[in-house]
């Protein structure tokens, strides 16, 4: 859609120029939370794992209170979005070994973050809305395999 509404789309040099959002992902050394390392047991593993989505899902609220503030025409679909990330954080939260260890930001880094996003140009919060949608759904498609992976491998109820 934003390619389409808004002339945003992958390729674009504005793009590659203005990715510079630090957003949340699920990386390589994480084991893509969907094989075991040998130097680690499987609960520290699992347990690893889901701090990680848990940690990277508190993060992206803020991106996407940003996102229901600009993309107007799709607030509605935003704030359902936000509402079961948030939702979806708490749960996963939960199902840590220790709770207190998942990272969640705190109001003055949240607001940090909402102020350096609030500052960009027009034309940049476009292409800012596509960043964080594209990859808020690379994150998600990455935190459903590592769920169904870990639920699978063993009898572990998600």
């Amino acid at each position: 859609q934003m390619c389409e509404k808004f002339t945003v789309c992958e390729n674009s040099m504005e793009m590659l120029l203005r990715n510079d959002l630090n957003l949340p992902k699920v990386t390589e050394e994480d084991g893509h939370c969907s094989s075991v390392p040998d130097s680690l047991t499987f609960l520290s593993f699992q347990d690893k794992c889901l701090r990680k989505i848990s940690s990277g899902l508190y993060t992206f609220q803020t991106y996407l209170e940003y996102i229901k503030e600009t993309f107007a025409s799709e607030k509605q679909n935003v704030e359902s979005l936000c509402y079961s990330t948030e939702h979806l954080a708490h749960t996963i939260r939960q199902m840590v070994i220790n709770p207190d260890e998942v990272t969640i930001p705190d109001p003055a880094t949240r607001e940090s973050l909402r102020a350096k996003l609030r500052s960009s140009k027009s034309w940049i919060e476009k292409i800012t809305t596509h960043l964080i949608l594209r990859d808020f759904t690379s994150f998600m498609e990455k935190t459903v395999r590592a769920v169904r992976y870990l639920k699978n491998t063993r009898s572990y109820s998600a």
